[in-house]
């Protein structure tokens, strides 16, 4: 029945409105989605799982803070009478001075000892400052860190500063945390993305936590990854993580800063600004001396021939003896920063005590935690900075427009000299603001920190410290070419002449002359590589007739035949190279060589079969997408039969427009299009059975 008019009338606007609707919710639907995608998997679970790590973290750091307490009380007070002075917001109180100053050296090496022995039995991860190796852990094991590092590294740091080792508790607060992390990520089972995420959240509270400095703890995470960048990825996941350990903690102790008496300091005369610069300087300065000695500790203790257990007990000795005339450099020392803020408590230091006491801290530091004690470095640097804070105003007070109190130069000295040298001087800012209460002072301190980072260049404390994102493993596949990531070395391999050692030079030059090179290699009879060889060095021996190994000169560096394609690229570049050889394996013989033309002809072919690399699983396992080619090994074989590598999974097929999931009888034809996962040792394999080349 068709309808009349006054009926069209009114049907035509009733589906007009629906229609509009219907465009709306199809306009609105992806939006709705995405926003939706986003509230489920990023905002919920950064709340609930930062809330759950700053939970874990915050009771880890109250664990850890009274194991120090305790080993204190027990260890070097007991044993030697010395009780180290706290800062206020801690308790505060005097220190009492040794009264067996013997002693000290057998405590501080007894505890080392200790220290080591369980360090090295149970838990080797656990050695040295803590930070760095939570960083190696982010760039290098995917964020992962063992069960047994955390309480491996809560007693031993414990035993170390407990017995006097000038260490300080933020390294092993950061490991102990970043564990604490890791370990809630892999009980998730969350991937390596996630959980370097976690990692660096739980990092992020240990510190803010112990600290109670939750805003700086979070930002000293994200940016002590890296000398020139910082990890934006898990700010906001360790924000939160921090903020729920400080709480925590806060709640056990309580919420007021470390340092005392700091609040009602604030800058407001601009003729000050010349002498924080001069600040500046000697704060880069010391922290160059700082980085570069504890790396020489380092050093020496690797060559030292003893057992790595034994090691920590002779810094330990050292640092004792060092304690013996100069108490004020073992131990934490946040204590004697807290005398130092006031004018009257920097005038009873002897002017040669805080002349030494900066020198005096970076060698403790550096015998104690450079031997591979566990301690952190942070805490020695911060007092180092703090007691030339205090030494710049005891000398130069006097001068015209110069600072009235030495506690703004104290302040800023700390975050000038560990800003610096650590390369997160925004975190440090944040840090000690919180830490004494004070947020006036950011001006000078931006002055003095950025005269000493330049000063510092690329010196750093941190050995894991890689430069930027894009020289980490864990955002390579973010910052790779991806194509030229998922492609080995083997397959971009062009010939290279090669010449046994057992050749004379005149031989070697007919080899060069027969491959229409003017370079090539020489090998052993194993065919591994001895050197390369030049037409020009050869042509000026003065007797052809000798064995050509003396005119081999050494190659920088080397391309194994499964390593990605950029980071061949990288290599070639970094070492102005117009080639390397490819060896297949570490110690493996000579393939052939690799240069721009030949990496450019393998990145073309592989454009031209359709090869596709998508998001990897993890930093071993990549996914990767094949078109069978014409004459390849598999075709017209079935799955089965194809003789793909072990571990190699086919997740996807499509034949003719049809995708499936493929069985070990379907057979695999020209043009199937595969998505397969391996392993990186495997891909040459698989890319040599499935493109035919």
């Amino acid at each position: 029945m068709l309808a009349r008019p006054e009926q069209r009338r009114t049907i035509e606007p009733v589906r007009m409105r629906r229609e509009r609707g219907r465009r709306w919710r199809r306009r609105t639907g992806r939006l709705r989605r995405r926003l939706g995608r986003v509230t489920t998997q990023d905002v919920i679970r950064a709340l609930w799982l930062g809330a759950l790590i700053g939970l874990v973290a915050g009771i880890g750091a109250i664990l850890f803070f009274e194991a120090l307490e305790f080993s204190t009380r027990y260890i070097l007070t007991e044993l030697t009478g010395y009780s180290p002075p706290h800062p206020l917001g801690e308790g505060g109180g005097e220190a009492t001075r040794p009264t067996h100053v013997w002693a000290l050296p057998l405590v501080v090496g007894m505890g080392a000892l200790v220290s080591g022995l369980l360090v090295y039995s149970l838990a080797p991860e656990a050695e040295g400052a803590g930070a760095d190796q939570v960083i190696d852990a982010f760039h290098q094991r995917g964020g992962r860190i063992r069960l047994r590092v955390i309480p491996v590294k809560l007693v031993a740091s414990a035993i170390t500063i407990g017995s006097g080792g000038a260490a300080g508790r933020e390294g092993p607060a950061a490991q102990i945390s970043g564990g604490i992390g890791s370990v809630i990520a892999d009980w998730l089972r969350l991937d390596a993305v996630e959980r370097r995420r976690a990692m660096v959240a739980g990092m992020g509270a240990g510190v803010g936590a112990i600290f109670r400095a939750p805003l700086g703890g979070a930002m000293m995470a994200a940016e002590a990854l890296y000398r020139d960048d910082f990890e934006a990825d898990a700010i906001l996941l360790s924000l939160i993580s921090s903020i729920v350990a400080f709480a925590v903690y806060g709640a056990w102790y309580d919420y007021t800063p470390i340092f005392e008496g700091t609040a009602g300091f604030s800058f407001g005369n601009p003729e000050e600004l010349p002498y924080y610069l001069a600040l500046g300087i000697a704060c880069g300065l010391l922290g160059i001396l700082y980085a570069r000695g504890f790396e020489g500790a380092q050093a020496l203790f690797q060559r030292l021939t003893a057992p790595r257990w034994v090691k920590p007990a002779i810094g330990g000795v050292l640092v004792g003896c060092i304690g013996m005339f100069a108490p004020e450099a073992i131990h934490i020392g946040y204590g004697w920063v807290q005398r130092s803020i006031t004018p009257e408590d920097v005038m009873d230091f002897s002017l040669w005590l805080i002349i030494a006491l900066p020198l005096l801290r970076i060698v403790a530091a550096a015998l104690t935690v450079g031997s591979g004690a566990s301690g952190g470095i942070f805490a020695p640097g911060m007092v180092a900075g703090g007691m030339l804070g205090a030494l710049f105003w005891r000398l130069f007070h006097d001068l015209p427009g110069f600072p009235e109190n030495p506690a703004p130069l104290v302040i800023i000295g700390m975050i000038a000299v560990f800003g610096s040298i650590a390369h997160a001087p925004l975190a440090m800012m944040l840090m000690v603001a919180e830490m004494t209460g004070n947020l006036s002072l950011l001006a000078p301190a931006m002055v003095a920190v950025a005269v000493a980072t330049l000063l510092v260049g690329n010196t750093t404390i941190y050995r894991s410290q890689v430069a930027t994102r894009a020289d980490s493993m864990a955002h390579r596949h973010r910052f790779a070419f991806p194509l030229l990531d998922a492609l080995p070395a083997q397959r971009a391999v062009v010939p290279l002449a090669t010449v046994r050692d057992s050749a004379t030079v005149h031989e070697a030059l007919a080899t060069l002359e027969r491959a229409r090179s003017d370079e090539g290699v020489l090998i052993d009879q194993r065919g591994k590589l001895v050197g390369e060889l030049l037409g020009e060095t050869l042509r000026a021996a003065p007797n052809p007739e000798v064995l050509v190994g003396p005119f081999a000169a050494d190659i920088p560096t080397v391309v194994l035949a499964d390593m990605p394609l950029d980071e061949a690229l990288d290599r070639l570049a970094a070492h102005e190279r117009r080639w390397l050889p490819v060896l297949d394996g570490a110690d493996g013989p000579v393939l052939g060589a690799i240069d721009p033309r030949g990496l450019v002809r393998a990145y073309r072919r592989a454009v031209d079969q359709q090869v596709r690399p998508l998001t990897p699983v993890d930093e071993e396992i990549s996914t990767i997408e094949l078109t069978v080619a014409a004459g390849a090994p598999v075709e017209h074989k079935t799955l089965a039969e194809a003789g793909l590598p072990q571990g190699v999974r086919v997740l996807t097929l499509e034949h003719a427009g049809r995708l499936s999931a493929p069985t070990g009888d379907t057979v695999l034809r020209r043009g199937d299009r595969l998505t397969l996962a391996m392993t990186r040792g495997t891909r040459a394999e698989v890319l040599a059975l499935v493109l035919g080349d």
